[in-house]
């Protein structure tokens, strides 16, 4: 077959902090699969910051890199495909980044879960053959754009795939938060924080928070509370539509989280602001992918069962 995705960027670290042995089999995978899609007729990439990394760390890599290296920039506007190696953290930070081009996504697991990258490593090329002749799923996930604003202005930005959250300091107490979705006041609360997940954030943190599983063709998003002080403060499916206001009334030491991924601190009187962004991460998945197919491997679910 021909691939129908002439210009690829493959994303993922060639190298991995510990031993020798270890960095050199993670550079070992990169160029096997660079050269697996080579022989599909494909023209292949890496982010640039990849490559620095590699320089800059003696010699695991060649000091002239196979392929061409390119910014993110570069690559929505070069690239016609990311092909991501890694986790589910390497996912979302690079869907971040390349959402407003529009540039589908495919993922090969070398994670732990692999929700979002749920390609295995050991059967990729079988995988990837039909999928890059086009014989795929493609799967659209909401995105989120927030801010801190503080005293009117806005002081932090960050996009989030999975999930925003407010969290008590690390030797503090409770924190009291002001919730607000569109106009309307919702309550305050007092706990050690509030999770704001997408779908795709469903199965992360907001899951282990009791917080209920969201398809991800469910226009919402889930608002949960961490360890709350009332009982009666249960998970809220709410419509992706309507922008949300968290307001720090008190506690001391606070921090908005964006993915986990970035992080803000917070004064009293602070407000995170959360809406929906105007852009969509692409994925692909192979022909036949169902998202209940990947909560009953993930999930462990059915196990002992007939």
């Amino acid at each position: 077959m021909t691939s129908r995705f002439r210009h690829v960027a493959l994303i993922g670290k060639y190298q991995a902090s510990g031993a020798r042995a270890q960095a050199d089999a993670r550079d070992s995978v990169m160029e096997d699969i660079g050269a697996f899609l080579e022989s599909q007729g494909c023209t292949v990439y890496v982010e640039r910051p990849t490559c620095e990394e590699a320089d800059d760390t003696d010699d695991t890599l060649p000091a002239h890199p196979r392929y061409e290296a390119l910014s993110v920039e570069e690559i929505g506007q070069r690239c016609d495909l990311g092909l991501v190696v890694g986790g589910d953290g390497t996912m979302l930070g690079i869907g971040r980044q390349l959402a407003s081009y529009g540039i589908p996504l495919i993922g090969i697991n070398r994670g732990r879960l692999g929700f979002i990258t749920d390609i295995p490593l050991d059967n990729y090329q079988a995988t990837l053959i039909p999928m890059l002749a086009g014989e795929y799923e493609e799967d659209h996930r909401s995105l989120m754009q927030a801010r801190v604003v503080r005293d009117g202005a806005s002081v932090f930005d960050a996009f989030a795939m999975n999930d925003v959250v407010v969290n008590r300091g690390a030797t503090s107490g409770m924190v009291e938060l002001r919730v607000s979705v569109g106009r309307h006041f919702v309550a305050n609360q007092r706990a050690d924080g509030l999770i704001i997940a997408t779908p795709t954030g469903s199965t992360a943190y907001a899951l282990s928070a009791g917080g209920p599983l969201l398809h991800p063709a469910v226009p919402g998003w889930v608002l949960v509370p961490i360890a709350p002080h009332t009982l009666s403060n249960r998970p809220v499916l709410l419509p992706d539509a309507d922008e949300i206001v968290i307001e720090l009334v008190g506690g001391r030491d606070a921090s908005a989280n964006f993915d986990m991924q970035s992080l803000a601190s917070l004064a009293i009187g602070d407000r995170v602001v959360v809406r929906r962004s105007d852009f969509r991460v692409r994925f692909l998945h192979p022909r036949g992918w169902s998202y209940f197919d990947t909560l009953r491997k993930k999930l462990h679910w059915n196990e002992g069962g007939s």
